[in-house]
């Protein structure tokens, strides 16, 4: 238990103070946002601070910091250290300079701010990637959300038939979500998601405080503790726990807000802090499963979904627990929709169509809730289709965020600025993610450690050195381009 207030310290008080500095390093001032300048009542349309945070909270926290941190903690209590530190150095800070630059290049989707300070090229490359996440995600956040309600909520087998109906009508919803102006649908409903959101979180942590066992370990165990699948900590944790430390998917998530603030010194609480509540989200599932993991109350190879309701009725009982429940629903459909109309946004701005119409939104729409079906049928007849969905999803998450990366290190090396800040977590996730693919059987390479780590390494530093001379060679195109 100690630990896991130690963590909670650090992601806090650290998130308080980097945060700071983070800003000093951005320099907010008066001039008009994306918002204000470029009104359009659609998806340029200024909205209230705690409404901006809300919405991007739930638009950011899928099953991510709940289904990686009940996994993740397999690896042992070094999760309630790695959660806040990778959170504040790492996720906060991508989410908080993604937004931040977006506002500063009139609301931009990260492709086009890739192809202003990186290059054409890697752009190109960058909307094959984030297509193919925006696509996994939304189905991931179809299967996961339909799944809890069948299972938890309305009793039904979740492979029976019935799912496909429980699919069809979030589809429903997500279609609506995506086609209709952003404070018409997603800016009223987000509230009521809000508040299962904050009952959910706050019931399993106060369960946590007087219920749960004072030693938060496995029994023989030290800080890292041998997974029972045998995984290695680096890099199967960091892909395994993504979104609750980082996620590349987060920034699709936020340059969509970036066109509903009205000033730049709301960006750090509305980008930066609703990461650090992600982060203290994640903690506390991550606790909830190593307290009935540790107690004997649920096997170590209960699947995630299960421990889902596993730990809400433990700690809140039947009907707190379906409270909590619900809130763990509202996760994944309130990331799931924003999922959808991001890769709306990125198609349209990459092929230059209108969205002011809603016929033309209704079209590229369909033409992208076609192949997310197709995926999650595959997903769900195939026997392990749900795994092999899950582990490309974790991959291409992080993938995508050493992208927005090297868009930030590039940023701040164009208004000298600290861009170590943002280059070291890039390497580091350069890392992981190549000596995650390297190693992974069946969806890699299947190749042992002793060769994903020496080659992750070299293109840890490729990555390095190709950030700074991008930024050193790009600045005369950074200064011509104005992304508006």
């Amino acid at each position: 238990m100690v630990l896991f207030i130690i963590g909670l310290v650090i992601l806090f008080v650290g998130g308080y103070l980097y945060s700071k500095y983070i800003e000093s390093q951005l320099e907010p001032d008066d001039r008009e946002t994306p918002a204000v300048r470029k009104a359009d009542g659609i998806d340029y349309v200024v909205m209230s601070e705690k409404k901006n945070w809300l919405i991007n909270l739930l638009n950011i926290a899928g099953t991510g910091p709940i289904l990686g941190p009940i996994q993740g903690i397999l690896f042992g209590p070094i999760a309630f250290l790695a959660i806040p530190i990778g959170c504040v150095f790492a996720g906060a800070l991508h989410d908080y300079m993604t937004g931040f630059i977006s506002m500063r290049n009139g609301g931009s989707q990260v492709p086009r701010l890739v192809g202003k300070y990186v290059g054409d090229g890697v752009r190109k490359f960058y909307n094959i990637v984030i297509a193919i996440l925006l696509l996994l995600t939304g189905v991931v956040f179809v299967y996961t959300p339909g799944d809890l309600i069948a299972n938890d909520v309305l009793g039904v087998d979740p492979s029976s038939n019935a799912i496909w109906i429980i699919y069809a009508v979030i589809f429903i919803y997500y279609i609506a979500s995506t086609i209709l102006p952003i404070d018409k649908l997603i800016g009223r409903i987000y509230p009521v998601f809000g508040a299962f959101l904050i009952i959910s979180a706050i019931g399993v942590f106060i369960g946590i405080i007087f219920k749960g066992s004072g030693d938060l370990s496995f029994a023989g165990a030290g800080l890292l503790a041998e997974h029972p699948a045998g995984q290695k900590f680096i890099p199967a944790f960091f892909i395994t726990v993504a979104c609750g430390i980082l996620s590349g998917f987060h920034g699709s998530q936020v340059t969509l807000i970036s066109r509903t603030i009205k000033t730049e010194r709301e960006a750090k609480s509305t980008f930066y802090s609703a990461m650090i509540t992600e982060g203290f989200i994640a903690m506390i599932w991550a606790a909830g499963a190593m307290v009935l993991f540790s107690t004997g109350n649920a096997a170590l190879d209960t699947p995630g979904t299960l421990m889902v309701g596993k730990i809400s009725k433990y700690f809140m009982g039947n009907i707190g627990g379906l409270l909590a429940v619900l809130g763990v629903i509202a996760f994944p459909i309130t990331s799931g929709d924003t999922a959808f109309r991001s890769l709306r946004l990125i198609i349209a701005e990459e092929l230059n169509i209108d969205q002011k119409s809603p016929t033309k939104r209704a079209g590229l729409a369909a033409c992208l809730f076609v192949p997310a079906a197709g995926i999650l049928f595959f997903a769900k007849t195939n026997p392990n289709g749900f795994n092999i969905l899950w582990r490309y999803f974790g991959f291409t998450n992080q993938f995508v965020a050493i992208f927005a990366l090297a868009v930030a290190t590039i940023y701040l090396m164009y208004n000298n600025k600290n861009y170590l800040m943002t280059l070291i977590p890039g390497v580091f996730y350069t890392f992981i993610v190549f000596s995650f693919i390297i190693h992974a059987d069946p969806i890699g390479l299947a190749q042992p450690y002793v060769i994903a780590y020496p080659v992750a390494a070299v293109l840890a530093f490729l990555y390095a050195a190709f950030v700074i001379r991008a930024g050193k060679k790009n600045r005369i195109r950074i200064e011509n381009t104005v992304l508006d």
